[in-house]
């Protein structure tokens, strides 16, 4: 079973002008485990850039194996391919699949966004 899940939070200070605002963070589980997320997101756009998965590890200050990680992860826990081996250069593009969960997460975040920030005028708690 594939789950949204997703963090809402208000911070405030009890003190001063700042205005409250909703805060969130978006994330794919599946039994539990992560599958997809912005950490997620930014690598396979890295990728997508880079055209090779070492490059974007370094882009992202973070080891090829940990990227590997993450990958191979996603990939078993959604069962499908997110990246391919270009046979020609030995770099690596995205599958269409990975475009279209990328698409529908970006989408997903802006949908959110969209709807936290309409809701931030409605709280009951006082704004500067």
């Amino acid at each position: 079973m594939l789950i949204l899940s997703y963090i809402c939070s208000i911070s405030f200070r009890a003190y001063g002008d700042t205005p409250v605002e909703i805060k969130h963070k978006l994330w794919l589980e599946r039994d539990g485990r992560v599958i997809f997320g912005p950490g997620r997101d930014g690598l396979l756009k890295a990728i997508e850039e880079c055209r090779s998965l070492n490059a974007a590890a370094k882009k992202l200050k973070m080891s090829y194996r940990a990227a590997w990680g993450r990958i191979k992860a996603s990939e078993d826990r959604l069962g499908m391919k997110l990246v391919e081996m270009d046979s020609v250069k030995h770099g690596m593009h995205l599958t269409d699949e990975a475009r279209e969960l990328m698409n529908c997460f970006d989408q997903l975040e802006r949908d959110i966004a969209r709807l936290l920030n309409k809701a931030n005028g409605k709280l009951p708690l006082k704004h500067s």
